[in-house]
C-alpha cells in the first residue's frame, strides 16, 4: 500500500521557509535534523498523517543548494510511504521506472529512501521511503 509521507519544499533557510508554515498554526514537530548523506537540514511539520519538510541546504555542494540555483525556493518533491521500498524498486524497474540511483539510502528519521527520475515522474520529482517497522 502506498501512502502521502511528505513533501519536501527547498528553502534556503529553515527560518524564513518556516514562517507561512508557523502562520498556519504549525509547529515544528521535534528538533531539526541534518540527513548527512543528502547534505540537507530538516525541518518537519506534521499535518495529519502526512509530513511538510522543508530541506535546507548544509553547504554549497548539496543537491538542494544546486536545485536552489535553478529554481526559486518550492516544492522540491511528493514522497510515498511504501511497506516494502526493495520490493517496490523492482516492481517500479519492471514496468520502466528510472531512479537517481541504484539502491535505498539513509532518509529522515532511519527511514530508507530513493527517489524516482522528474521525466519518469511527468516533470515531479518522486521519493518513495520505508519506515522502520512499527514507526511513520
Amino acid at each position: 500500500m502506498v501512502q502521502l509521507d511528505h513533501i519536501g519544499i527547498a528553502t534556503p533557510d529553515l527560518d524564513t521557509g518556516s514562517a507561512p508554515y508557523l502562520a498556519l498554526g504549525l509547529s515544528p514537530e521535534g528538533p531539526d535534523e541534518i540527513v548527512e548523506a543528502q547534505g540537507v537540514n530538516v525541518r518537519v511539520f506534521r499535518v495529519g498523517d502526512a509530513m511538510v519538510e522543508l530541506l535546507a541546504p548544509t553547504g554549497p555542494e548539496s543537491a538542494i543548494a544546486k536545485y536552489l540555483e535553478k529554481n526559486r525556493p518550492g516544492l522540491h518533491h511528493t514522497a510515498y510511504r511504501v511497506d516494502d521500498i526493495d520490493a517496490e524498486i523492482e516492481r517500479l524497474k519492471a514496468t520502466g521506472a528510472t531512479f537517481l540511483s541504484e539502491k535505498a539510502g539513509a532518509g529522515l528519521h532511519h527511514t530508507r529512501v530513493i527517489f524516482l527520475h522528474p521525466k519518469w515522474g511527468a516533470g515531479t520529482l518522486i521519493e518513495l521511503c520505508e519506515h522502520p517497522k512499527g514507526q511513520h
